[in-house]
């Protein structure tokens, strides 16, 4: 059993086996946040058939999102737009983003595991309603 003075200087006592920490290699370039944000996500080729997806994110970093979905039109090396945080207020800063899916996994709750990596800001959208109003 390990004495006092064994735990303050961290001796491992004899007859016992030293843990090995668990060695994981980080391939995310940044750390993430896990952060809900509303997103607008449509596909940017006009050639693959279109959905619009509003999801909260999972987790955020600056170079990427993860989210869940139950559309089934996310594939690998897919483009997208991205739009974030999104908001239907005419005031918000919400920006454009183009994405690409780096990541789908099946989940055992029947939806997707979808993470995409931002590849460039598309700049700020604004949602001005001109209407059929009156013109001066």
């Amino acid at each position: 059993m390990a004495t006092q003075h064994d735990l303050m200087t961290k001796k491992i006592p004899t007859g016992s086996l030293a843990k090995q920490p668990f060695s994981h290699t980080e391939r995310r370039g940044s750390r993430r946040c896990r952060i809900t944000q509303l997103m607008r996500i449509r596909p940017s080729d006009p050639n693959k058939d279109h959905f619009e997806d509003m999801r909260g994110s999972v987790s955020v970093s600056r170079s990427g999102v993860f989210f869940q979905s139950s559309e089934a039109g996310y594939e690998v090396g897919m483009r997208l737009f991205v739009t974030m945080p999104y908001s239907r207020d005419p005031a918000s800063m919400a920006r454009e983003y183009l994405a690409e899916v780096v990541r789908r996994d099946v989940l055992p709750t029947g939806m997707f595991g979808i993470g995409i990596k931002i590849l460039m800001e598309m700049g700020i959208q604004h949602s001005y309603n001109f209407g059929a109003g009156n013109s001066r």
